[in-house]
């Protein structure tokens, strides 16, 4: 498409943000296209799970940087271009408003929120056009932000990450996934940084179990001298029983059992939990007819003893990777970590079988406690080859005839796998891109402290990277600094220590970002789901209703990208000429781009 001519495809200047799944793709097109200034930042770090995918790297690339070795690819694709390589976050403060104001346009190929959110307030500031990207499976996104034009990033909505509460966690699961983060809890309880929040022992604050507080303390006074010792952190238990597997198997999965059984309440409309006899365990018919050996090992479900055994084998591998760390060391759970993800599989199988619930393979499992959803090279191609159609027409100036364009796993009414759709237009009530940046914040000021707020809300979902807050009392009192040490004494206070009540204004700002909103705080001590917080964006709507327990659900449609962050379709459909010339070019690049790179991968292969 004669859209946009050689030479200023050569003097653009290209920032292209992530060099992972679709920006491997997507240097490999900026590349072949013809564009030779280009600069990439990418804080990763190659993993050998990436390879079979991420096309540009290889088995000797493990543990290099992914930005540095994408440079070194591309320059053998075209040795005369001139790339730039940054290992580094984009989020640090070295790349402000300048450095992407340097560029004529940005390209997104990001896996997480928080730096989308960024790098969508940085184009922002800056006044440079934005193409946004994202995957999830057989889905795909691509989308055009340029400030006052369309839809920012944040526009829409972004539904908040699945938790789940501690009490159904610690005492009542009812779904696998309960028990497998319960197991990683664990984990962390165990052999990592241990966190209040995570602890797996049975809650006795649950309001279910009111009323057995007396017999739950009894009970506890009775379990077995094989670790019921409730003055001592889990962690503190286990190394003073050296890790003893058979004392750590009976601890989580007989006594603390029993404690929960104690608490009679949670069992009057629930089917209470089982106990495990390791020398008698339970025939599992099932495990025998998955030993066909056409079913890969990983996706083989676990029989109970063969859990049992894992879990034995499992916490001596980890005592000896932290006896390897020397005094005081702490293992990080990781998903790639043969020992680690054993031993969440056997430890989530066997909390599944004492509360009746089905099993998990350990692919499944890894999918859930990784928080993975899987990653397609083939439409990762697809969405790195939209991106640089939208960029063509982005250069050219020519934003009239920009897509917002949707992948579909399978054909929509119109038979459509590519789904073009006119850009997002602004939301007038989007707290990041609008004249009036304004949101409303539900929490009960008495139990929420100042570090709270900064962490889980300022820099939580409003993005920020170093806020400073400022009480808007007319005395222009700082309360949260974004200079080391000033306010830091705040920090563990209630906001109602500062005098922050319902109708206070807090005026934050974000200098990196050149970012600033309004937060007006609303007192409320009970919160729909028991969450700690709600943002409402839209205050007018908020003044309607006051009720502490009113919802905040939006209007707006949510539209989310990304590897991770779940899609929707959008928009009015463009006509079929406009997903015909798209399908076309596309067609036409990804089968060259192919082509090219299965040759060169075959050829390196043998």
């Amino acid at each position: 498409m004669a859209i946009i001519d050689e030479e200023k495809i050569k003097n653009s200047q290209i920032l292209l943000v992530g060099a992972g799944g679709i920006g491997c793709e997507l240097l490999k097109n900026l590349v072949l296209s013809g564009f030779r200034k280009i600069k990439i930042i990418d804080l990763d770090t190659i993993d050998i799970s990436n390879l079979n995918r991420q096309f540009l790297f290889r088995k000797q690339h493990v543990g290099k940087s992914k930005a540095q070795v994408a440079k070194e690819s591309a320059l053998q694709l075209n040795p005369d271009i001139q790339v730039e390589a940054f290992h580094d976050s984009v989020m640090n403060s070295n790349y402000g408003v300048p450095f992407f104001k340097s560029f004529d346009i940005v390209l997104n190929a990001l896996d997480n929120g928080a730096a989308r959110s960024h790098v969508n307030r940085m184009c922002l500031a800056s006044d440079v056009p934005l193409v946004e990207s994202g995957t999830a499976g057989y889905l795909g996104q691509v989308s055009v932000i340029k400030k006052k034009l369309t839809g920012c990033y944040d526009c829409q909505p972004k539904p908040a990450q699945k938790t789940f509460p501690g009490c159904t966690i610690r005492n009542t699961p009812s779904e696998i996934i309960h028990c497998v983060v319960w197991a990683k809890h664990l984990f962390n309880q165990l052999f990592g940084e241990s966190d209040p929040d995570q602890d797996v022992s049975p809650d006795t604050e649950d309001p279910e179990a009111a009323g057995m507080a007396t017999q739950a303390v009894e009970s506890s006074s009775k379990v077995g001298a094989i670790g019921g010792l409730e003055r001592k952190s889990t962690r503190v238990w286990a190394e003073d029983t050296q890790y003893d597997s058979n004392k750590l198997f009976y601890k989580f999965f007989n006594d603390d059992i029993k404690y929960l059984l104690s608490m009679s309440n949670l069992w009057k409309k629930r089917t209470p939990p089982r106990f495990i006899d390791p020398s008698n365990l339970p025939f599992d018919q099932q495990q025998q007819q998955q030993s066909d050996e056409n079913v890969l090992n990983d996706q083989k479900l676990w029989s109970l003893s063969e859990c049992i055994a894992k879990f034995h084998e499992s916490v001596h591998s980890l005592k000896n990777e932290l006896k390897a760390g020397g005094p005081g060391s702490c293992l990080v759970w990781d998903k790639d970590s043969e020992s680690a993800m054993d031993f969440v599989t056997c430890a989530a199988n066997i909390r599944a079988y004492i509360f009746q619930i089905q099993g998990k393979s350990r692919f499944d499992i890894k999918s859930m406690a990784g928080n993975i959803i899987p990653a397609i090279a083939t439409t990762n191609a697809v969405v790195a080859g939209l991106i640089v159609l939208q960029a063509f027409k982005v250069l050219s100036g020519k934003f009239e005839i920009c897509k917002d364009v949707y992948i579909n796993q399978i054909p929509n009414q119109k038979k459509k796998l590519l789904v073009p759709c006119s850009l997002e237009k602004p939301n007038p009530k989007c707290y990041v891109c609008s004249d009036k940046r304004e949101v409303t914040l539900k929490v009960d000021v008495d139990n929420f402290t100042v570090k709270m707020l900064e962490e889980k809300v300022l820099k939580g979902p409003l993005g920020m990277v170093a806020p400073d807050v400022e009480i808007d009392d007319g005395k222009g009192t700082i309360m949260i600094s974004s200079e080391e040490g000033e306010t830091e004494d705040n920090w563990g206070k209630f906001l109602c220590d500062l005098g922050i009540q319902t109708g206070v204004r807090l005026k934050c700002d974000d200098f990196h970002q050149e970012y600033n909103i309004v937060v007006n705080i609303l007192h409320c001590t009970e919160l729909k789901d028991n969450v700690e917080f709600e943002l409402v964006g839209d205050v007018s709507e908020l003044q309607k209703d006051l009720r502490p327990a009113s919802s905040s659900t939006s209007s707006s449609a949510v539209k989310q990208t990304g590897n991770g962050d779940a899609m929707e379709n959008g928009g009015d459909v463009s006509t079929a000429k406009d997903g015909h010339e798209a399908i076309s070019w596309l067609l036409s690049l990804f089968i060259h781009s192919f082509v090219h790179s299965f040759v060169r991968s075959f050829v390196r292969l043998f």
